[in-house]
């Protein structure tokens, strides 16, 4: 039988062991956190989702981040990329936020789409460019693109693709103006543009677009006409509600 001394240790020992665990574990996770903590985009993974930012292509703050991202990307790439505009804007809460701009660029006088990631960290006055990677080429309005003479009306409209980012930034200032005008305290949510058309007269453009929104649990349609002039200005045209 054993004496009083090895029972002793042997309780010691074992307790000497769960310590010396439960400090392993600990400096794993400490550990873990750290790499998150410099891995924006693991910390993406973990913290909030992607949302849409407000204001994208009227915001001065998401122009300088966009300049900044092209700049850096012709920096790395000895690449003469000049920046357009801010064509979608996405952010997500990590160690700060991360940006995802979806950025017009004219390279050689031709217009491309890229994606940025921007990790930023305001009150360390910190801004890093994650990704910058080429998405295709930027969609141009004009007469030949869209089949539109001036004073062709209406022969010269022509249907264009929901996705474009003409036609989504037409949608979006619609959507405000509606909003704007509406008294209701619930906001408009943009649901689906179900169909686009547009025509080009020189270097202005117009939009005819149905939307579907919605207003708390209410869906509703609208028709609308946006026009967009020289100087890259909306101006919601028409709007009335669609009963189909």
């Amino acid at each position: 039988m054993k004496n009083d001394s090895s029972i002793w240790f042997s309780s010691s020992t074992f307790l000497l062991l769960l310590l010396l665990s439960w400090i392993v574990l600990a400096g794993n996770a400490s550990a873990h956190f750290c790499a998150q903590q410099d891995d924006p985009l693991l910390m993406a993974s973990t913290l909030g989702g992607v949302h849409d930012s407000q204001g994208a292509s009227n915001s001065a703050d998401f122009d300088e981040l966009a300049r900044f991202a092209v700049d850096e990307h012709n920096k790395k790439e000895n690449s003469l990329l000049e920046f357009v505009r801010v064509v979608k804007a996405k952010e997500q809460v990590v160690a700060g936020t991360l940006h995802h701009l979806t950025v017009e660029v004219a390279d050689a006088g031709k217009k491309k789409l890229y994606e940025a990631k921007i990790w930023v960290k305001s009150w360390m006055n910190f801004k890093e460019l994650q990704e910058f990677k080429h998405a295709g080429d930027a969609p141009s309005f004009s007469p030949s693109d869209l089949g539109a003479k001036k004073g062709d009306h209406p022969q010269g409209w022509r249907e264009v693709p929901p996705h474009d980012p003409h036609v989504q930034d037409a949608a979006q200032h619609a959507l405000r103006t509606i909003q704007q005008r509406s008294n209701s305290l619930l906001p408009y949510e943009l649901l689906e543009i179900v169909h686009a058309k547009a025509e080009v007269i020189e270097d202005a453009a117009k939009f005819d677009l149905l939307l579907k929104l919605k207003r708390g649990s209410k869906e509703e349609k609208f028709k609308v006409e946006v026009h967009k002039n020289n100087e890259g200005n909306f101006l919601l045209n028409q709007m009335v509600p669609d009963q189909s």
